[in-house]
């Protein structure tokens, strides 16, 4: 493993182009940090969430805007070893943390036999808000990626029969004044996993025992495998499913819902007639 001053360095430099740059561009693009925020960076012990820990803390050290961090653990009912792990690498990469204990992974399970990835999902974003906002941050971070987004929108069509993408930033309809951000937004996943394979770190994957028996069976699965097959025909796959989302025209569209209610062509269609 690198010391942490050799991560450090490595991010802006090496992998300046890969990695500092889409990050600093979704900061200022999607204007994701503002002065005197105070940011819960929401921590699994992951790649991409570690990631994001020192990015932002980089930012805060050497940007412009002032504000705060606070690195937060949930453990949903981690083994010990791999807290233990989870710990070991915070610690080498010079990184305080709070860890907040919680029973999640045991009551998804119990609840939701079928689908407990989704709803230990939404439970534990409301956990990380509610710990966020019991210290005093008005956002919390997590380490989605690029990679993440297009997925999602394929997903989306795929299985849901809808168009949706994930957003840079959210406002919680349940938290009031707080706020989701995504700040490797634009950062590709191949890139996270060069970044950490070259410093010489490992971490967990997502620890729940039926998350990893069942991953292969997953729908994110096989829109990954998909990508794969179709980045050999087209290079830019990736970057034209992400373009779409920013190149939506309304008026081509068969329908399109807003704050809950939908609008037709036809309505257009009538009132030019």
């Amino acid at each position: 493993m690198k010391t942490y001053q050799e991560v450090e360095h490595s991010l802006i430099t090496k992998y300046r182009k890969e990695i500092w740059r889409p990050f600093m561009k979704a900061i200022r693009d999607y204007e994701l940090v503002k002065e005197n925020d105070y940011i819960a960076v929401c921590i699994s012990g992951g790649k991409d969430s570690v990631l994001l820990a020192k990015c932002l803390e980089e930012l805060q050290k050497h940007g412009k805007i002032k504000f705060k961090l606070s690195f937060l653990i949930m453990d949903p009912g981690y083994q010990k070893e791999t807290l233990t792990k989870i710990k070991g690498n915070l610690e080498a990469l010079n990184l305080s943390y709070h860890i907040k204990k919680s029973d999640i992974f045991e009551v998804a399970n119990k609840l939701s036999k079928d689908h407990p990835c989704y709803l230990c999902a939404r439970m534990r974003r409301g956990f990380l808000y509610q710990k966020a906002q019991d210290l005093g941050c008005n956002k919390i971070a997590l380490g989605h990626h690029f990679d993440d987004v297009i997925e999602t929108i394929l997903l989306s069509m795929f299985y849901g029969g809808e168009f949706k993408t994930m957003l840079p930033k959210l406002k919680s309809t349940n938290f009031e004044g707080m706020e989701l951000i995504r700040p490797l937004y634009l950062v590709r996943e191949e890139a996270i996993k060069s970044f950490w394979n070259q410093n010489e770190y490992q971490f967990i994957n997502c620890a729940c025992a039926l998350s990893k028996k069942e991953e292969k069976l997953s729908k994110r699965y096989e829109i990954k495998k998909l990508l794969e097959r179709l980045r050999k025909e087209n290079p830019r796959i990736d970057q034209n499913i992400f373009k779409s989302s920013e190149k939506v025209h309304v008026e081509t569209l068969l329908s399109y819902v807003k704050e809950g209610k939908e609008t037709t062509f036809l309505d257009q269609f009538q009132k030019d007639e």
